[in-house]
């Protein structure tokens, strides 16, 4: 999927659009994601001056916005601008290496079960084959 089939699915939108390539789908199983992280995103000016550094809280942005595109497109929906879906929760997340202008991070979202309703994925995101963070996200799809 390119960015104009990401944001068909996906209602957000600049700034907040946090991925832009789907590299690799499996129905019900997985979705490869990337983003690329350059020196103009408008974070960049406040975190850190001097010392550009992505906020951990926008890397689970982009884990979550790759989660959410996998349960999108497993469940083929048709009309996605009718659906959100929001966080219910975010266990174990663990951040192991900065992330910076220049890298390019390649997320992985993993459907662990969905359940009742609630979807829990197994996350990670990697720059350079190096795993820079990782969680299991639980979240809720609804209709609006």
């Amino acid at each position: 999927m390119d960015i104009n089939e990401i944001m068909k699915v996906l209602p957000h939108r600049y700034p907040f659009l946090l991925i832009d390539r789907v590299v690799s789908f499996d129905p019900n199983e997985t979705l490869v994601a990337t983003k690329n992280v350059t020196i103009n995103e408008p974070f960049f000016q406040g975190h850190f001056p001097g010392h550009p550094v992505m906020p951990g809280v926008l890397i689970i942005e982009a884990m979550a916005q790759t989660a959410a595109l996998l349960a999108f497109k497993s469940l083929d929906i048709t009309k996605p601008e009718d659906h959100v879906v929001y966080f219910v929760g975010i266990d174990q997340a663990r951040f192991k290496k900065p992330v910076v202008p220049g890298d390019q991070l390649i997320i992985t979202a993993e459907i662990v079960r969905n359940l009742k309703g609630i979807w829990k994925f197994a996350v990670k995101a990697e720059v350079d084959g190096k795993l820079v963070s990782e969680a299991v996200l639980m979240c809720t799809m609804r209709e609006v």
